[in-house]
């Protein structure tokens, strides 16, 4: 719950998808004429905790910022099927799976994500709603201490989700213009001084403050002025400062932590993570299988060695893994030591092993590295120890890209940045790895997906 939030959007964005879910199952039985009591109210509680973890509460401005609602569905769909999947499991492990009625739990399982991605978008458009100030007794007054970017972006969310409801009324700042960002300065409403009759004569309820904390005389005579009054304070660090990685505020023994630079894979996403690439992996390995083994009789008569080629790489958290792939050229670096980038037309690469990296097949026993737990589908490319060596000291925060398991396919490889040897690349690359962590989503990972299926056929980058 937000510091500004009413709890009836609270309840509403927490408890939203659950109770969808568990509607949608009591219908389908009252279709098929069944009592929702015994095994399928086992089933509905299951479904209601599994959606409640897995889920993500309803967000209104994260539907405006960059989810489009073919981009929601997925998402929505992809974490259903770690729901379905979930339950799946544990019927079959409790062994009661045929006292249910297929119809009615192939029907809840195919129908639910579409009711649940409707009921989001209803949702979303009832809280971001305009409404007027004479019906909208609930929105809150607020001021913000301090014209900092913090506190500019602050106004900004605030403004932006109406489902906080609200209401920012000015600043109150005491640096001369000079020292102020160019935008804002028009809101301010007077000097820190002036903050406290303005609160008791405008019934301002929520104060946020964007100036550091601290023991400044400043501060102290602040806090204590609006100790006299009513408002809620809150304070608003200057996070921005930082190149903020999955940032999230936790209490450890009662005492506040900000997580600054923290893996998005954590709890229920972890397991969700995993879970997609185990499923994922074996489909195709399955589907991949009589064309790996043509792929392994070509390696071995194309060219003398070994048709399976190991390669040391950095993984999760930085320790050394074993990567595999078919050999496609003469020479077998693993990559600790030495490595040398393999370019255009380079006279190492067999012609066989040449078609198979024209069509990326030499990756195919990644797949085995997915199931191991090695790697991931979708994640930072993981690239030879020499190269890691190399570039963590030309690249600040380089190593951060491994606070996840490197993966077969990245952001970074369908947005172009595939291959290259060079400082600029490379940085390029970064971007897109931190940019992945820092949206992280099973919609994102499905999307790269199919993205990097449709430009095997035709990326230049790879030889």
């Amino acid at each position: 719950m937000t510091a500004s939030e009413p709890a009836w959007v609270f309840a509403l964005k927490s408890l939203l998808h659950p109770i969808v879910t568990f509607c949608s199952l009591l219908g389908f039985l009252l279709y098929w004429h069944l009592p929702l009591y015994g095994p399928y109210f086992l089933v509905a509680v299951l479904a209601f905790l599994a959606t409640a973890d897995s889920m993500d509460s309803v967000q209104p401005h994260r539907r405006i910022e960059r989810h489009s609602a073919l981009h929601a569905f997925l998402r929505i769909a992809m974490r259903w099927l770690l729901v379905v999947g979930f339950i799946w499991a544990v019927l079959h492990l409790a062994k009661i799976s045929q006292l249910f009625d297929p119809h009615v739990l192939v029907s809840w399982a195919l129908i639910t994500p579409a009711l649940l991605w409707l009921s989001d978008d209803i949702a979303c458009r009832l809280l971001m709603r305009p409404r007027s100030r004479s019906r909208d007794t609930g929105i809150r007054k607020a001021v913000i201490v301090g014209l900092t970017e913090p506190g500019l972006r602050l106004e900004e969310r605030l403004n932006r989700d109406r489902s906080l409801r609200v209401q920012v009324e000015g600043f109150f700042e005491d640096r001369e213009s000079a020292r102020l960002p160019g935008t804002g300065r028009a809101r301010i409403l007077g000097r820190q001084s002036e903050l406290p009759d303005f609160v008791r004569h405008h019934g301002i309820n929520v104060a946020y403050v964007t100036l550091p904390m601290s023991e400044h005389p400043r501060i102290l005579g602040l806090l204590e002025a609006l100790r006299d009054s009513t408002v809620s304070i809150y304070f608003v660090p200057n996070l921005f400062t930082f190149d903020l990685l999955q940032a999230r505020f936790d209490v450890i023994g009662g005492i506040p932590v900000v997580a600054v630079c923290e893996s998005p894979f954590f709890g229920a996403n972890s397991i969700a993570k995993r879970l997609f690439d185990v499923i994922v992996s074996s489909t195709l390995l399955l589907l991949a299988a009589p064309l790996m083994l043509g792929i392994a009789i070509g390696v071995h008569f194309s060219s003398p060695g070994a048709v399976m080629f190991r390669q040391r790489r950095y993984g999760l958290d930085g320790r050394e893994i074993i990567v595999y792939k078919f050999r496609t050229m003469s020479v077998t670096e693993d990559g600790q030591s030495q490595y040398q980038q393999v370019t255009r037309e380079d006279a190492r690469v067999t012609p066989f092993g040449r078609w198979l990296r024209r069509l990326s097949l030499d990756e195919l026993p990644q797949l085995f590295n997915v199931l191991s737990g090695t790697l991931s589908l979708v994640g930072p490319r993981p690239h030879a120890i020499a190269v890691n060596e190399q570039y963590r000291k030309l690249i600040s925060g380089y190593m951060l890209r491994h606070k996840v398991k490197p993966g077969i396919t990245g952001w970074a490889q369908v947005n172009g940045y595939r291959g290259g040897d060079d400082l600029d690349s490379m940085r390029k690359r970064l971007e897109c790895d931190m940019e992945y962590l820092r949206h992280w989503s099973l919609a994102l990972d499905l999307t790269i997906l199919l993205r990097t299926a449709a430009i095997v056929l035709r990326d230049r980058c790879a030889y």
